[in-house]
């Protein structure tokens, strides 16, 4: 009779459901299943709730407004909490100020006595607690699964978010406003999040992994202190290639594609292809469709050896589906492209979450992770709010053709720039390898400069 053993279960699971092995993560993975339904049916509500009380697209605008300003403002501060705090703690805590939120706005509605004002002011408070959810929960994975099973977990993660959140919640919060009122649809978002903090009290405590010699207890004030965090974490940023050309490849990417992609794709199907809604919707369906395969792919395979270069290079490669939208003769050909560029994009989230959580010091890895929260947030309205005046004063197809190839261009000279190549051979990430040790600590190609 043979006797399984955790190694034997291991390999006799695919890939993608190693990390269920661990009662903890299955927890976790519940709780963030049904938090991110609650967000995909309360963002839903929420605007209905905004047109309920007689608002258009300047009160709405106003809404959603508050809820980025309450992001951005402690984007940098909820990493250097998320690296003093332990972060299950801070998820309880913004898990409640949220559940707390869709609580008031269901009551007030319900009552007949909300507001826009209070709106705005449960999307401010709620967004301050996003800023310190994303930190917390990218430094709270690894302790919680091994090594080997992170790319697994941000591949089903990956897949969760955009069928989930994006597709399955504002399906149902829209089917609850037609049956009923957005005050149930809020109600069914408050259920949903009562349920993930209810799993998510089940995961087990960890404690905080912070070295001795990180800015602490040295007699410094609380601003002093949160200050020294940052700044620490920004010269890690600084000090280390990969993380360097990466977020900034990031930055080119937000600021070229977000916007065609938010803002002019609309506009693209309704004058050059003569669609409507209904196209518009199938395009963002098809790019949350990919972005769902994308991520399960990659997380369903091992570490690439050239993780850094395909990882770079794929996501340069993801601006040239929306480049050639702008060349498309009809619908079918926008939303293929759209599946595409999700895929394309989202593949390469999986691995750079995974290289984050391995590669990056435990009592650094909160504020890294808020940098990176706090680039996809700041350039993404700056994006929005170019796209169209560029269009009009360059032209449609030359905006998508610039939106297709920046990228392509940028993620070649981050790969060059920064030696990628010898970086990853220098630190490999596969299966069974042991993970590179702070680079505080030894002198590696993280330390070197960056190459001219």
């Amino acid at each position: 009779m043979t006797v399984d053993t955790p190694s034997t279960t291991q390999r006799r699971l695919p890939r993608a459901l190693t990390p269920f092995r661990h009662a903890g993560y299955r927890r976790l993975a519940v709780a963030l299943v049904l938090s991110s339904f609650a967000s995909g049916v309360w963002i839903v509500g929420l605007v209905w709730e905004v047109i309920r009380l007689g608002g258009g697209p300047a009160q709405l605008s106003l809404v959603t407004t508050a809820s980025a300003v309450g992001v951005l403002l402690p984007a940098l501060v909820g990493g250097v909490v998320a690296d003093r705090v332990p972060q299950k703690t801070i998820l309880l805590a913004v898990a409640s100020v949220e559940l707390a939120g869709m609580v008031t706005v269901a009551s007030l509605s319900a009552l007949d006595v909300g507001s826009v004002v209070a709106l705005m002011g449960v999307s401010f408070v709620t967004g301050m607690g996003m800023a310190f959810y994303y930190p917390a929960y990218s430094a709270w994975l690894p302790a919680l699964v091994p090594a080997e099973d992170l790319m697994a977990v941000n591949g089903f993660e990956g897949m969760v978010r955009p069928t989930i959140g994006q597709a399955l919640g504002p399906a149902v919060a829209g089917a609850v406003v037609a049956a009923a009122a957005p005050a149930a649809a809020i109600g069914v978002a408050a259920l949903a999040a009562l349920g993930g903090l209810l799993a998510l009290t089940l995961v087990p405590r960890t404690p905080v992994r912070r070295q001795a010699s990180s800015s602490s207890g040295d007699g410094r004030g609380p601003l002093a202190t949160a200050v020294a965090d940052v700044r620490e974490g920004f010269a890690y940023m600084r000090r280390t290639p990969w993380l360097l050309a990466t977020l900034l490849l990031a930055s080119v990417m937000v600021l070229m594609m977000m916007g065609p992609l938010e803002v002019l794709v609309p506009f693209l199907l309704k004058d050059g292809l003569g669609g409507g809604p209904g196209a518009h919707a199938m395009v963002l369906g098809s790019f949350g469709i990919g972005g769902a395969v994308g991520s399960l792919v990659m997380g369903s395979l091992p570490m690439p050896r050239r993780y850094l270069t395909v990882m770079n290079v794929t996501w340069g490669l993801a601006a040239l589906p929306l480049g050639a939208m702008v060349f498309a003769t009809a619908v079918w050909q926008v939303v293929v492209a759209g599946f595409l560029l999700g895929a394309l994009f989202s593949a390469p989230t999986v691995i750079w979450g995974t290289l984050l959580q391995r590669r990056v010091p435990s009592h650094l890895l909160g504020r890294v992770a808020s940098l990176d929260f706090f680039v996809s947030l700041s350039l993404m309205p700056v994006s929005m709010a170019l796209a169209g005046p560029i269009s009009e004063l360059v032209g449609l197809r030359a905006t998508f053709v610039a939106a297709g190839t920046v990228p392509v261009l940028a993620a070649v000279v981050a790969v060059v720039w920064a030696r990628l190549p010898a970086d990853e051979l220098a630190h490999p990430l596969r299966d069974g390898a042991e993970d590179p040790e702070d680079p505080e600590d030894t002198e590696s190609v993280d330390d070197a400069p960056c190459a001219a």
